[in-house]
């Protein structure tokens, strides 16, 4: 299997490892039958997220997914975090092998779920705004 540059650098050296204690908005995804979980911590500062820390269990790509992930969208507004595709993630990274294109799927949903959680705390519904939330294809 052949990994890009970009997603071995992700790999070895992860972005925003780590858990915010205060965050206003915290989404996990995955599950362990295929290995990979992913968990995602935001802070909103005016509508920007000002803050993004992941942990994520898995493999290789499942970790730099998640680190371009959160580097994709740390200090963007909101509008922009939602509109974050996976296949924005995949192309930031140079491609990723087809067996772990859920592993950017997964990220995608990991974002997703964060800012779901953060509309709920602040008692608006989040499934007009975010959508649907999937599950990983791969796990099926």
């Amino acid at each position: 299997m052949l990994y890009s540059e970009k997603v071995l650098d992700h790999f070895s050296n992860p972005r925003n490892v780590g858990e915010i204690e205060d965050a206003d908005g915290v989404g996990e995804v995955g599950n362990a039958k295929c290995g990979d979980i992913m968990k995602m911590y935001i802070k909103v500062d005016n509508g920007i997220i000002s803050d993004v820390k992941f942990k994520t269990f898995g493999c290789g790509a499942a970790v730099a997914t998640s680190s371009m992930a959160t580097e994709l969208i740390k200090g963007k507004p909101i509008e922009d975090a939602l509109k974050l595709t996976n296949k924005a993630v995949v192309e930031a990274l140079d491609g990723l092998p087809a067996v772990k294109l859920h592993c950017s799927v997964l990220a995608e949903q990991a974002i997703k779920s964060a800012l779901s959680d953060y509309y709920t705390r602040q008692g608006i519904d989040p499934a007009p705004i975010v959508g649907e939330i999937g599950e990983c294809e791969a796990c099926h």
